[in-house]
């Protein structure tokens, strides 16, 4: 039997698996859904792209790219649909870190309510917000003094909106390789080994972190906390493998659903890395689900609901879901240059009453973000083009104002330059912004056993349309043609896109608040089983504002503290 099965490679199970197969080595087990991405693996051609999503097993309603012949439907990206939010998940070994961008943002102490439980406060959680930022290597964009290339336009336009705006604009702490020396970065595009001996590349921003970053520049969990437990530590790894039950186990080894996991669990997955998905089951004495906010809620949902075989969790599992008040908006041909497809996504951070001021109703960061170049097509013709069509009209009506002036063929060459200029994403950016929500949104089974969403989205309006305020501020500022939200905030769609999912299995000090435990010797323990953990973002009782992914691996850390009983440190090793 062994010691632990780990469900999904994020944050939170890329952390204790290190941990944990530290403590047994070679007897923890960690399951993916997604597939490896080694150096130069992630998609980027048309044909690669259309095959980069998750299909294998998307709850019936959801949207759904066609499959391909050929396609296992195993790809990068997961999207789901729900009434008023969509949700933007990863499949892969390394889970979220590898198409997140890389900011890893402590946020202020106010923002751990009444709902976070004394134990998860601010200050209980810095030291482990240390040693994760010194295990990722986190550090800001390198100065460009020596070298110009390392010039980020983009962080500077951000800046001086800041400035304008009288608010205060930070240099992001990023999870971005640009060398083993913080003091001098190693020449763009140069590899070399990381402290824990995977190769790298120093970062050759090229802005493509939210896609997978093909020269490793990313400090994703592949190369650090997995790197380590697979190499160091002997981890067991399975990737495509999709773990669709948990059962307790009694003393005579035999599945029984009155036991509570002392004599362990049966976990029981899908193999999808064979032409015909195969099906099997290993037995454990522990499990830690960390399959994402979604996945976590889900699993333990159907567990418990379903087929009963859990039936002991909390009730109040689902609940207090937050989509980290994110929203994104555009603005596009100003008359500042904003070079969004150059740098890492993100540089900067400005903060707007999350850290100073703080105001509950309007709290958030605004953040920089960058696109690949190919994006840039899309940018230059087909989204912008019923707003280009509405700038060529008024170009149209000067030309026809030109000819009555004598001015014909140097209107007929203004109209061409107008129609096929080609600077709209040179001058174009995109606001990212995070934020407090309610986390007042819940997880729940339909009639068919299919995971729903509840969003609130009319108690979070103050957010966002505060944010929509900040947008067209900065498209005053650049002086930009146009501004709008992500396509589908726009009517009659009306749905907010969230990459940060969070709650639903949320830390409490009893069944009755929470869903796991707050206390440190049983921290991220499912209250009503023994050694079954949760460790992701599901555990955030409320949205964070900042970044979660610093927050969510400082709770894994604790998490692994209490399985093991070893107080953890950068080393790894």
């Amino acid at each position: 039997m062994l010691e632990a099965v780990i469900i999904g490679s994020g944050f939170g199970g890329a952390i204790t698996a290190c941990r944990l197969s530290k403590k047994w080595k070679n007897k923890v087990l960690i399951f993916e859904r997604g597939k490896r991405y080694p150096m130069g693996s992630f998609a980027r051609s048309p044909h690669d792209m259309a095959k980069n999503f998750w299909t294998a097993s998307i709850p019936k309603g959801h949207f759904r790219f066609p499959k391909k012949e050929g396609d296992k439907g195993t790809g990068l990206f997961d999207i789901r649909n729900y009434p008023k939010l969509d949700v933007v998940l990863s499949a892969g070994f390394g889970g979220g870190s590898l198409i997140y961008a890389n900011v890893f943002l402590e946020p202020p102490e106010h923002i751990f309510d009444k709902r976070w439980p004394t134990s998860c406060k601010k200050e209980t959680l810095t030291p482990y917000y240390k040693i994760v930022k010194e295990v990722m290597g986190s550090r800001p964009i390198p100065s460009f003094e020596n070298d110009p290339r390392r010039r980020v336009v983009r962080t500077e336009l951000y800046e001086s909106f800041a400035k304008s705006q009288h608010k205060v604009s930070k240099r992001a702490n990023i999870n971005v390789f640009f060398g083993n020396n913080l003091k001098k970065p190693t020449d763009i595009g140069v590899q070399e080994k990381n402290k824990y001996g995977a190769v790298q590349t120093s970062c050759t921003y090229c802005a493509e972190c939210d896609i997978g970053c093909n020269t490793h520049s990313k400090n994703t969990l592949d190369l650090n906390y997995l790197f380590v437990a697979e190499k160091k530590h002997k981890l067991q790894v399975r990737t495509e493998h999709l773990v669709s039950k948990i059962i307790p186990l009694n003393e005579f080894g035999e599945e029984d659903v009155s036991e509570t996991g002392t004599y362990g669990y049966r976990v029981q997955y899908a193999n999808f890395s064979t032409p015909i998905p195969q099906f099997g089951f290993v037995d454990t004495k522990r499990v830690v689900v960390s399959a994402g906010t979604l996945g976590t809620t889900e699993l333990l949902l159907k567990s418990k609901l379903e087929y009963k075989t859990l039936s002991k969790i909390s009730d109040r599992l689902g609940e207090q879901f937050s989509g980290n008040g994110d929203f994104l908006s555009f603005v596009a041909r100003g008359n500042k240059p904003a070079d969004p497809n150059y740098g890492p996504v993100i540089t900067q951070y400005t903060d707007h009453n999350l850290f100073e001021n703080f105001d509950p109703k309007k709290a958030y960061v605004l953040e920089d973000a960058s696109y690949p170049v190919f994006a840039s097509y899309l940018v230059e013709g087909a989204i912008p083009l019923i707003f280009r069509l509405k700038y060529i009209w008024t170009k149209i009506k000067e030309i026809f104002k030109r000819i009555l002036d004598g001015k014909i063929f140097g209107s007929i060459g203004f109209l061409l330059s107008e129609i096929l200029k080609g600077d709209i994403s040179y001058t174009s950016a995109v606001l990212l912004c995070m934020g407090i929500d309610s986390s007042n949104g819940k997880m729940y089974l339909d009639k068919d056993n299919d995971l729903q969403i509840k969003w609130p989205q009319k108690e979070n309006l103050p957010l966002y349309d505060s944010i929509l305020e900040t947008t067209d501020q900065f498209s005053k500022y650049t002086d930009a043609k146009f501004d709008f939200p992500m396509p589908t905030y726009s009517w009659p769609i009306r749905n907010n896109v969230t990459v940060h999912p969070l709650g639903g299995c949320v830390l409490g000090t009893a069944s009755s608040n929470g869903v796991c435990s707050s206390d440190p010797k049983s921290f991220g323990q499912v209250f009503g089983y023994t050694n079954l953990f949760v460790a992701d973002g599901s555990l955030l009782p409320t949205a964070v504002g900042a970044n979660p992914s610093m927050t969510i691996a400082a709770l894994s850390e604790r998490v692994a503290e209490a399985i093991t009983g070893i107080k953890p440190n950068a080393k790894l090793v």
